[in-house]
Order: structure tokens, then C-alpha cells, then sequence
């Protein structure tokens, strides 16, 4: 039986519930419509979406004022299934339900002409199921059930095209994860054997057991983050993630922007403040160590998208690179660089997404998917090739765009910290960024096409009306169900750049958080 917080009233506490809902019902309706029940399917993927988006946009003022939603189910002995939304839980929680939207509505368009999107679209809503489960964990074990059904949940996606290269692709990537899913369990089961709990609190829980386990909680701590670290892609544990993009365009997408490398650096979070705590952590002597492999993480994937090609490569190593901003404004262990880390989840989660749209839009209207191919293609393609510029200017780090806020805290939070080596990754990265996107722009706008830009290229699946006026809104570049998503997350990621200081901004949230659930040595 499901016992519900008995302080809260009984809707609120079976919020938490519902939001699982919204995606797991959908999915596994789905997983039984034949194939060419579309609109059915798509009513359910898009219903779901929605209601989860307005059942977290209903917690947003219950948090901003205190109050947590929580349910439990109790497991064994002392250990429950906990489901909790605090203010923390909340940001990571409207990332997800909120690019959980646009990517559907993104899917819809980039798979109508393709086969099993039935599966497809029951193992989507499953891994957004369990990306949602991971943010409102409110102990380890909650987020480790949740952490491994994301695995499980996301491999059919890696796999779905079913081609030699997806299964390959699938293997690393399961393999990695397995490895990573070991891990986190040993070094769960170790904790828990010390301290007797393994429920998340704002100061952290490990305090009592510290000085006289303090190799213990060493080597604890070293498990933990390597386990969620696979997913986060932190160096050498990322190799599987460029591998990945053999995956359709909406599958990478969610890979980096809400779903798997999202939960990997959520869990380094949860690890450094809400297990450890971030004054025991540094007690503890561990977060220099993580900071260096963030570091190392951030110029290794910069370094190494410079000489990708290939278009969703050089984005993935991109990801590489960008997620370790989350990973170093933690390990600084400061408030400012805490904030800098923070709101990146939900800035590098909107440019990053804007960026493979875009990348998907290229592949599957013009059959592009290597830079040497962009010459020209933002006159075929402007309103795309508009909003890839501005997400990609964005994680160079110009403003006003959402990835200058984060960076400047970053950077500030270095300084508040008395440490100025992140200033100089910082740097380093910012000009590695633009050395790989610059050139990017520089071809799609303003070099000449080697090839006339009238017909998709050969093998292409275009989205391209037959027929209709020739006039942008009647005829447009792509398949609407393709553009909007991008333009949507583009304008975002101007918009809370532009307005960073407004109430319930992600800035303005992330420093609630910092103030509200942290503290510092």
C-alpha cells in the first residue's frame, strides 16, 4: 500500500504519483496500438505531455514557498520507494517535462513515414518515465531503481534503427551502463551498511559515520560518482556517447538534453550535496579530485570536436564537454559556481536540443550530415539554420544568450572560491567552442553551395510539401511539425539569456536553491 506524506493534503502528496503517471500509462497503452492507429498515438504522446508539464507547473509555487510533495512506498525494513519534489528535484523536473514536449511534438514529425513507431514511442515515454523518476528520488535507492530503469529504457532507442552500426552502438553503450549500474549499486549497498540510511538530505547524511570512515566514505564517494559519471559522459567514461549517434535525431536529442547525460550530472549533484554534502565533501578532500576530472572532461570533448565532420559527432562531443560546466561549478564548492552549474542543466539542455533538431532537420529534409556539406545551406534553410546559430552562439558563451549566464557564474564563482584555474578552462573551452561552431555558421551562410539547393539530396526522406504557394508560411523549408521545435527552444534560450533576473527564471530558481538547500564550507 502507497502511504502518502500525512502532513500535506492528499492530492498534493499523490502529485508526485501523477506525474509518473502522465508518462508510464501512455507508454504502455502505446506499446499495443498497431501502427497505423497515428492519430491515437499521437494524442496519447502529446496528452501525456501536457499533463506533465501542468501537473509540474502546479508544484512551481507550492515549492517556491516551502513546501515539498513527497509519497512513499514502503519496500523493506526501513527502506522506502520515495518520490519527492523540493526546490532542487523541481528544476530538473521542468527541464524534463518541459523538452519532453517539444521533442514529442518533434518525433511525431520525424517519424511518420518510418516503421515500429509504436515501440518507439512506448520505450520514449518509458525513458522519460524513469528521466522524471530520477529527479524526484528522494533517496539513493529510489534513484538507483530509476537510474537503471533508464538504461533499460533508453537502449531500444539507441538500437531502433536496427542497422549493424545502432547494434554496435547499443552494445557499448549497454555495456558501459551495466558497468556503470554495478557501481552505483556496490557502492550504495557500502553506504548503507555504514550509516543505516540512504535518505537525501540538504546537508547531506554521511556526517555521523565521517571520522571514523573517512577511506570508506573516500573510496564510497569515488563508486558513486563513476557510476552516475558514465552517464554523464566524464572522461575516459564517455566513449559510448558519440557511438550513440547513430540514433535517430529525437533519440539524440533526448540522450543530451534530458534524459541520460541530464540524469548523470543530476546525480553528481545529489551525490556532492545531498548525500555527502558539500562541507563534508570537501572535508573529505573530494572535490578537487572531481573538479580536475571535469576540467580534463571539458577540454577533452572541446579538443576533440574540433575534427568531427561528421555533424551529430562533433554535437556529441560537444556534450562531453558542456555537461562537465555542471560537474566543475559543483566540485568548486562555492555558492556562485554552484548556481553556474545548476542553471546550466537547464541552459545547455535548450541549446543542446536546438542544436540536433536542427541537425535532424539537415539529415532528414536534405540528407546533410557532415559540415563539409553546409556550404550554403542557410539560404535553403534559414528559419533552422537561425535557430542552430543561436543555440550555438549561445554555448560559445555571447550574449545575451542563455550560456553566457551560466558561464559568467561559473567564472564568478571561481573567484568567490579563491581558485582561478577554472577561469582559465573556461576560457580555453569558450575559444575551443567557438573554433568548432564559428566555422559551422561561416559555411551555411556564407559560402557559396556546391550544389544547387532545388531538390533534396539523394537518399533523403524530405519533409516538403508537394505542393502549395511558394510563400514561407504556406511552403515552409521543413515539415512544421520539424520547425517549430527548434525555433521554440532557440527563442528560449534568448529569452531567459535576456531575462535571467525575472521571478521563477532558472537563474533566479537555481539561487533559491543554492540559498535554500545548500551550505558551504
Amino acid at each position: 500500500m502507497i502511504t502518502l506524506f500525512e502532513t500535506r493534503p492528499v492530492f498534493d502528496a499523490a502529485l508526485p504519483l501523477l506525474v509518473l503517471a502522465s508518462s508510464l500509462i501512455p507508454a504502455l497503452v502505446i506499446f499495443f496500438l498497431p501502427e497505423e492507429r497515428v492519430r491515437t498515438r499521437t494524442l496519447l504522446n502529446l496528452g501525456g505531455a501536457f499533463i506533465k508539464l501542468a501537473l509540474v507547473a502546479g508544484m512551481l509555487w507550492g515549492v517556491s514557498q516551502g513546501q515539498r510533495y513527497e509519497a512513499r512506498l514502503p519496500l523493506v525494513d526501513d527502506l522506502d520507494l520515495v518520490l519527492r519534489v523540493g526546490a532542487l528535484s523541481l528544476l530538473f523536473l521542468f527541464l524534463s517535462a518541459g523538452l519532453w514536449l517539444v521533442t514529442t511534438v518533434y518525433a511525431v514529425g520525424y517519424l511518420e513515414q518510418s516503421p515500429n513507431r509504436s515501440r518507439f514511442f512506448g520505450f520514449f515515454s518509458l525513458c522519460v518515465t524513469a528521466t522524471v523518476g530520477v529527479a524526484m528520488s528522494g533517496n539513493l535507492l529510489t534513484f538507483l531503481l530509476f537510474f537503471e530503469m533508464l538504461t533499460l529504457t533508453t537502449y531500444p532507442l539507441v538500437v531502433h534503427r536496427g542497422t549493424e552500426a545502432a547494434r554496435r552502438a547499443g552494445g557499448v553503450y549497454l555495456a558501459h551502463t551495466v558497468l556503470a549500474g554495478t557501481l552505483l549499486l556496490a557502492g550504495t549497498a557500502w553506504l548503507y551498511s555504514l550509516t543505516g540510511t540512504l535518505a537525501f538530505a540538504p546537508r547531506g547524511f554521511v556526517a555521523d559515520v565521517a571520522d571514523t570512515h573517512r577511506w570508506a566514505l573516500t573510496a564510497i564517494f569515488a563508486l558513486l560518482i563513476a557510476g552516475v559519471g558514465v552517464k554523464a559522459a566524464l572522461v575516459p567514461l564517455h566513449s559510448w556517447l558519440p557511438r550513440a549517434m547513430v540514433a535517430p535525431a529525437p533519440v539524440s536529442a533526448l540522450l543530451h538534453a534530458v534524459a541520460v547525460v541530464k540524469a548523470g550530472a543530476f546525480g553528481i549533484v545529489l551525490i556532492v550535496y545531498d548525500v555527502f554534502g558539500i562541507e563534508q565533501a570537501a572535508a573529505l578532500g573530494v572535490t578537487g579530485p572531481l573538479a580536475v576530472v571535469a576540467a580534463v572532461t571539458i577540454l577533452y570533448g572541446s579538443l576533440r570536436a574540433l575534427f568531427q565532420d561528421d555533424l551529430k559527432r562533433r554535437l556529441a562531443f560537444s556534450t562531453v564537454s558542456q555537461v562537465s560546466y555542471i560537474v566543475l561549478g559543483v566540485a568548486i564548492a562555492g555558492p556562485l559556481a554552484s548556481v553556474g552549474g545548476i542553471v546550466h542543466l537547464v541552459h545547455q539542455g535548450l541549446m543542446k536540443i536546438t542544436l540536433f533538431f536542427g541537425a535532424g532537420n539537415l539529415a532528414e529534409t536534405l540528407g546533410i550530415h557532415k559540415v563539409s556539406e553546409m556550404n550554403g545551406v542557410g539560404r535553403r534553410m534559414p528559419w533552422t539554420l537561425g535557430a542552430f546559430t543561436i543555440a550555438a552562439l549561445g554555448m560559445i558563451g555571447l550574449p545575451p544568450i542563455a550560456g553566457f549566464i551560466s558561464k559568467w557564474y561559473l567564472g564568478l564563482g571561481a573567484l568567490e572560491a579563491g581558485v582561478h584555474w577554472p577561469l582559465y578552462v573556461l576560457t580555453a573551452s569558450s575559444l575551443m567552442n567557438a573554433a568548432y561552431f564559428l566555422p559551422i555558421l561561416h559555411r551555411a551562410w556564407l559560402r557559396e553551395p556546391a550544389v544547387p539547393w532545388a531538390e533534396p539530396a539523394a537518399g533523403a526522406q524530405p519533409h516538403i510539401p508537394a505542393r502549395g504557394a511558394s510563400t514561407w508560411w504556406r511552403r515552409p523549408e521543413t515539415g512544421w511539425l520539424l520547425l517549430l521545435p527548434p525555433l521554440v527552444t532557440a527563442a528560449l534560450s534568448l529569452l531567459i539569456g535576456l531575462f535571467a533576473s525575472l521571478p521563477f527564471s532558472p537563474l533566479e530558481w537555481s539561487l533559491l536553491i543554492s540559498e535554500r538547500e545548500f551550505r558551504y564550507p
